[in-house]
This record gives structure tokens, sequence and C-alpha cells, in this order.
């Protein structure tokens, strides 16, 4: 039986349009989901939209729209994305839908039940940029530091409280049990430092006539769900909760992947939301750095934003997918450039990966007449177990840019296989014995190279293995296990030289 798989981003406020920092996410989630799925799992990808709360009611009106209209509009966008960069995600929740309104509603009377769930009256700092209250600990120069043109707003009303206190103990020994709950670990030590220093309920609510956007809090119309609040249970509602209990608990708990800015919410709040409706924590939660340019944060008013349309527009979708991935620190802030991203491209696609393909079968076009030498019943045998495995192991602890560069490694050894051995002069003096194990080993080595890429950068792995005359999809029905043997590629097979896969760039 297939083993089961859930994997989550964050939902992205549909206040703009989709940037580089999104894009960065949704593709290492998809790289997770790719390789699970290849090890043959059972996997559920969920991504999608957030669409209520003060900024988009505030943006729709600042445009005479209705919000309805104008988070469709943004909402497109963003799905915009699976096929720009190549996303498998099976579900695609805006929390508008019908259905995630109605799992909503019930996760509400979940909690109030519980009786974690009162009112009481608000006074507090408030960020419309981060839909968050703020102590003034976290204000620099009585501003938030992640939206310094924003001003800080003051609300004193009577709203509907979360009980997260009564939870501090639970998540402490949450975290106690499971050290590895947080990825990377000095991520779990600041939430942890977070709830240790004493937890606050927070608000959940908003009072309908000043802010109508939102989900209508049950049995009081006068009130609608805080944003946070109605927006983290869409790792859920995408699984048909409540109404599904069997969808649910097949993929339920799983893993989810958030930026820095999440790590309070994902690892704290949401956990302690599940606690108080009587559910199961996640599993694991990754916590990705943020992505700079020039290194400096990307902002609208900066005109540094990167579009990530633009990048695949210019570049291809799987070099974007490459940068991201082997360019970038995943858990770290990084720095995109394009002066970067075009030096890594040309060194290590055009110049690494693109060129080992096309010279290992153009030798193979022209020795022997575009089919798989035979070299017969005893090949020379290399011996990629141990690359395989560490590549496992990396995979596992979602280190894409070391995962990725075990495939490169194995790119070198192939290069300087072929400029050891010298297949043209092995032709020019007519010993074509050896030289057809000179040329079939780098194309058998192209072959597992091509699967060692396929999460990362699928389309090119098609093409590799398409090239080098294979069924693609045929290929894919076999066991993973199975493909990583060492030669099986038929001899005499037919080869299919195709277009440069990454034509340098000037």
């Amino acid at each position: 039986m297939p083993k089961k798989f859930y994997i989550t981003t964050t939902l992205p406020y549909v206040n703009s349009d989709p940037h580089i920092g999104f894009a960065a996410e949704i593709i290492r989630a998809d790289i997770i989901a790719r390789y699970r799925r290849i090890l043959g799992d059972e996997v559920f990808f969920n991504t999608g939209t957030d669409e209520h709360g003060m900024k988009i009611y505030r943006k729709a009106e600042e445009e005479g729209i209705e919000p309805q209209a104008y988070v469709d509009r943004f909402a497109a966008k963003f799905a915009q994305l699976e096929d720009v960069l190549n996303l498998t995600f099976n579900s695609f929740t805006r929390t508008t839908d019908p259905h995630h309104i109605k799992a909503a509603e019930e996760f509400w009377r979940f909690c109030k039940a519980n009786g974690d769930i009162y009112k009481k009256n608000y006074q507090v700092k408030y960020c419309v940029g981060c839909e968050l209250e703020k102590n003034d600990s976290e204000l620099e120069n009585g501003c938030c530091p992640l939206h310094p043109n924003q001003k800080i707003e003051l609300i004193d009303e009577e709203n509907y409280f979360f009980a997260f206190s009564k939870y501090q103990e639970k998540l402490l020994k949450l975290y106690e049990k499971n050290p590895d709950f947080v990825l990377p670990r000095h991520r779990l030590h600041e939430v942890k430092n977070f709830v240790e220093s004493g937890l606050q309920d927070f608000s959940i609510s908003r009072l309908k006539a000043k802010m109508p956007w939102g989900i209508p809090v049950p049995d009081d119309e006068d009130h609608v769900m805080y944003v946070w609040f109605d927006a983290l249970i869409n790792y859920i509602s995408c699984l048909g909760w409540p109404d599904n209990e069997k969808e649910f608990k097949k993929f339920w708990p799983g893993l989810q992947v958030a930026g820095k800015d999440n790590l309070r919410q994902q690892a704290a709040m949401w956990q302690a939301m599940l606690m108080s409706a009587g559910l199961p924590n996640s599993t694991q939660i990754l916590i990705f750095g943020f992505i700079q340019s020039g290194g400096q944060k990307m902002s609208k008013s900066l005109g540094n934003v990167i579009n990530p349309f633009e990048v695949v527009s210019k570049y291809g979708v799987d070099p974007t997918r490459y940068y991201i991935a082997a360019g970038l620190q995943a858990y770290e802030d990084s720095d995109f450039t394009f002066e970067s991203f075009e030096k890594k491209y040309n060194a290590d696609l055009a110049n690494g990966l693109g060129n080992l393909v096309a010279r290992t079968l153009a030798m193979a076009e022209k020795y022997f007449a575009g089919k798989v030498p035979d070299v017969g019943k005893r090949p020379e045998k290399f011996d990629f177990k141990k690359d395989w495995q560490l590549y496992d192991s990396l995979m596992d602890e979602y280190k894409f840019g070391e995962a990725i560069e075990v495939a490169w490694g194995i790119i070198r050894t192939a290069d300087s296989y072929i400029n050891q051995n010298k297949p043209w002069e092995l032709a020019k003096a007519g010993d074509t014995d050896s030289l057809a194990g000179v040329i079939y080993n780098p194309m058998e080595i192209i072959r597992h190279i091509a699967w060692m890429i396929a999460p990362f950068m699928p389309e090119t792995s098609d093409k590799i293995l398409e090239q080098l005359g294979f069924d693609v999809l045929k290929e894919k029905e076999k066991p993973f296990a199975e493909l990583r043997k060492w030669g099986l590629l038929p001899k005499g097979q037919q080869i299919k030289k195709g277009e440069v896969l990454f034509p340098r760039l000037a």
C-alpha cells in the first residue's frame, strides 16, 4: 500500500501580484511533493489564497469595487502559477470557497464548545499590513518593521478571543516530544522561547459594522472572524473536513511550509487551535528565510519586487526552479539577483548538464549511428548506491541545495570520465570495443542524473529520457528502486537527439 503524504504551503494574501518569495515557497513544496510521488507515495498537495481581512477590504474600497471582485482578480493570478511554475498541487483552496467557510464555522463551534472562545473588550496596537497586533517591543520608531510605511492603528472594541494562554504547557510538551517539529532547529527554539515567555489570548473576530469582509461568526451576526483564525483552517478544509472524515484521516496530519514571518502563526497559534478542536497537530513545519533583491527587502516603493512570471518568461521554468533550489538558501535570507541567476545558469546548466548531454549524444550519433552502443555482457559498472543514499537522506531532511549538488557531482564524474578516456582517440585508433564502453557509460550516467533531477527540473528530466530513447510515461510506471540500478539503458536503442537543453546566455 502506498504511504500517504500531505504537504501544504501557506495561503498568500491576495492584495498584490505573486512575487518571487511565494514562488520559492511553492516550488520547494512542489519539489517535496514530486519526490514523494516518485517514491510511490500517495500525495496530497495543498495551496490557495487567503482572501479576507481589513487590508483587502480597504484595497477594494480604494478601487471602488466589491471585495469579492477584488480577490477574484488576484486569486486568478496565483492560480496561474500552476502552469507557469509547473506545479503539481491537488487542491487550490480559496478562503472564500463555500466549503472553507462552512469548515471555519464548524471549527469555531468546536473551539467554543471546548470553552476556548469568549468575549471581552479589545484594546491593542494593530498593523494592518501584517493583520496582527503588535507589542511596543515589536515596533521600531513606532512602526512595524515589516511595514514601516503603514501607520500603526489603535483598536478599541469588543471582540471574541481565543484562549491561547490555556495551551502554553501543551505546546511546550509538543515541542519537547518532537525535536524536529520545526525545521531548522533554531526556529523551533525561537517559537519555544516565545511560548515560554507567556502567551496572551488573541482576538479572533472583528465588528461587522467596521469591517464586514470576513466569515460570519456562528450565532452572532454582529461579528466576522479574524482573518488569521479563518485562514489557518484551510489546511484541513482542503481535505474535506468536517464532512469527509475518511479523506481527512487519510492524509492529516502532515507537513507545512511557511516563511519565517509565519512562525508563530503556524507553530503556535494553529497548533493551539488544533488542540482546542480536538484534532491532531501538524507533523512538521518547515520555515524558510526571506528572499531579498540586491541586498534589500523587496518592496513596491523601492521598485525591486521580482515577478516570477517575468523570470520564467525570460529564462524558462526549469532554470527558475533550479536557481530557487540550488542558488538560494532555503532556511536563511537569500539575495536574488539576475546577475547571480545568469552566472549559475551558464555554469551549471549550459556548461554543466546541458553540455554533458549534448556532447555524449553527439558522440553516440557520430560513432554508433545514433544508437546505444552494445558493450557486451560485462559492461563497466559505476556504483552510485552511496550517491543515491546520500541524495535520499538529504531529500528526507529537505536540504534541497545539497541534494541537487549530488547530481552535479555525478555530472562532474561523467565529464571527467570522458576527458580521461578520450573517445575521439579510441575512434581514431579503431578500438570499437573500448569506444562502446566509453560512450555507453556517460549515457547511462545521464539516465541516473535525469531521475535525480526529476523533482527539481521535471521538464528537463523528461527531455533527457526522451533523447535517450525512452517512453517516459512507461518508465515512470516502474518502481523508483529499479530505475536506480546500473545498466538499464537498452543496447541498440535509438536515441532522439533534440535541441540544446540550455542555450548559453550572452
